[in-house]
């Protein structure tokens, strides 16, 4: 009898035993992610604001199931080399224009041209396609389109000139040039200089360049008003600011990790575009106030001026795609976007 106690302790310990461990292995893998990020523009830039916001809400909200540890800005990685950091696995997730890794992705030229806003693409599977691309080509998940259906001008230290077709002429102009409208700028036989928008005041001050490009909103925030006195309308283009996030650092989250930095990023590409709409007109007010003239083209410059920047985007990326051999995407795309 004494051997069977014996026997029946020694079970009840080894079933404890087992229960503890199991537990432990059940902690272990509900533990905490942990998910790191960087971002493209300095602090004080409304876009990074927002995106740091969005980071506190996941935060927020992911408490015992997601952390996102913000790494910096481009004092910490470059902003034109953050995309390659987040394909390659150095850090986890990226805030940043999708024209700054292009070459790789070409289909983001559909955002750049679109004619929808952030909630309509994803309602009409534009951003599942955007997402897939990106998967495809670059290790990545495009998880959002975030401060959409904000635009660009240019702006000018000079009166701007018009040639007698209506449109702009740039001639005798130094621009500062960005990847999101280089080909456009190329087509209108600009001479340009690129250059990180943390080095356009310092470029304007010692006249390198007299005149850029830039969304409706932020000049202030750059201070390039100091400098630029004119606004050439109309406006072109859209901001392509997305989140992207490594492949493999995507895959080992948990599934609710996953779904709740999705859900929040889709969230968020509502609220920050509705936010940005009224920031556009508080900042036009401001702008003119200051001083600033907008110049704007005829009806029908304004019309060749547009088809211009939308042929020079959609001509990119065909003919990236074209270079890379597959051009499946391209008809989607432009049905998704430009429908």
């Amino acid at each position: 009898m004494k051997f069977l106690n014996k026997l029946s302790l020694r079970a009840t310990g080894a079933l404890a035993a087992a229960s503890i461990a199991s537990l432990v292995a059940s902690t272990s893998a509900y533990a905490e992610d942990k998910v790191t990020a960087v971002h493209a523009f300095p602090g004080f830039l409304v876009y990074t604001q927002t995106f740091l916001a969005m980071v506190d809400d996941i935060n927020a909200r992911g408490k015992g199931i997601v952390q996102i540890e913000v790494k910096g800005g481009p004092e910490a990685i470059g902003m034109f080399q953050q995309p390659a950091a987040v394909r390659d696995g150095v850090v986890d997730m990226v805030h940043t224009p999708g024209s700054f890794y292009g070459k790789s992705v070409p289909e983001i030229d559909a955002m750049v041209a679109s004619t929808v806003n952030p909630m309509e693409a994803r309602a009409n599977g534009g951003a599942a396609l955007m997402d897939a691309a990106h998967q495809k080509r670059f290790n990545v998940r495009h998880l959002g389109w975030i401060d959409g259906g904000v635009q660009f001008h240019i702006y000018n230290s000079q009166k701007p000139k018009f040639g007698a077709d209506g449109v702009l002429d740039l001639s005798g102009v130094k621009l500062r040039d960005n990847p999101i409208y280089h080909a456009f700028f190329m087509a209108m036989n600009a001479t340009t200089a690129g250059m990180p928008a943390t080095e356009v005041y310092a470029a304007l001050e010692k006249g390198v360049v007299d005149a850029a490009a830039w969304t409706s909103i932020g000049l202030m925030d750059l201070k390039w008003d100091k400098f630029m006195k004119y606004r050439v309308d109309p406006q072109f283009y859209n901001t392509d600011i997305g989140v992207i996030f490594n492949k493999d650092s995507w895959n080992s989250l948990s599934t609710e990790s996953q779904e709740l930095i999705q859900n929040i990023v889709i969230e968020w590409e509502e609220k920050s575009y509705n936010d940005r709409q009224a920031d556009v007109v508080a900042e036009a007010a401001a702008l003119k106030a200051g001083g600033m003239e907008f110049v704007a083209h005829s009806a029908e410059g304004g019309a060749k001026y547009l088809k211009m920047a939308d042929d020079a985007a959609w001509g990119r990326m065909k003919g990236r795609l074209d270079a890379l051999g597959d051009t499946t995407t391209y008809d989607a795309l432009r049905k998704h976007y430009t429908p």
